[in-house]
Formats: C-alpha cells, sequence, structure tokens
C-alpha cells in the first residue's frame, strides 16, 4: 500500500479536488401524464405509480 513520505499541502489536495463537482439532476417530462420527474425514476401521478409512462403500481400510497 502506498504511504506518502511528506504531507501534501492544502493548496495541493485542493488542486486534485476541483474536478469533484455536484451536478444537478436530470428531469424529464413523462409523455402520458405530462408530470415532470427524475429520469430513469417512477413517479406518483394521481394515485398511481408510473415508470416510462405506464402504470407499475395502481393505488400506490407515498410513504414518507
Amino acid at each position: 500500500m502506498a504511504h506518502p513520505k511528506r504531507r501534501h499541502s492544502t493548496a495541493r489536495r485542493d488542486k486534485r479536488r476541483t474536478h469533484y463537482k455536484a451536478t444537478a439532476v436530470t428531469l424529464a417530462t413523462d409523455a402520458t401524464t405530462g408530470e415532470v420527474h427524475e429520469r430513469h425514476h417512477a413517479h406518483v401521478f394521481e394515485g398511481n405509480l408510473y415508470y416510462r409512462g405506464k402504470v407499475v403500481v395502481e393505488g400506490y400510497r407515498s410513504v414518507a
């Protein structure tokens, strides 16, 4: 296992970490319901759970 002989400075550490960025969530509009939702995730609309424009579970109740 690699073990550094000298301590890295904070500037050097921060230069490496500049690429670690949070990205915005990609949203999509369901063609069937017109609901805006997170891509590749199921969403609830009028009590039903939809995924890719199809009803997956009828009478779905979200536990939140």
